[in-house]
């Protein structure tokens, strides 16, 4: 067991660090819709899809 680890210690730590990266940007975006905030940073001059968003903000 502990020759597999050594052998791939790399490839856990690697996959631990994506890990933690995903949890902390689910848990950033969790916390921000909780506030009311946009996800998308709100500047729709930019944005291809701002024209899906007024139409959904304007039937709420």
């Amino acid at each position: 067991m502990t020759e597999w680890l050594t052998e791939n210690l790399t490839s856990i730590l690697v996959c631990l660090a994506l890990g933690g990266i995903v949890f902390l940007s689910i848990f950033a975006t969790v916390q921000s819709r909780k506030k009311g905030k946009s996800p998308c940073g709100g500047n729709c001059a930019c944005c291809g899809m701002c024209k899906a968003c007024a139409q959904k903000e304007a039937k709420q």
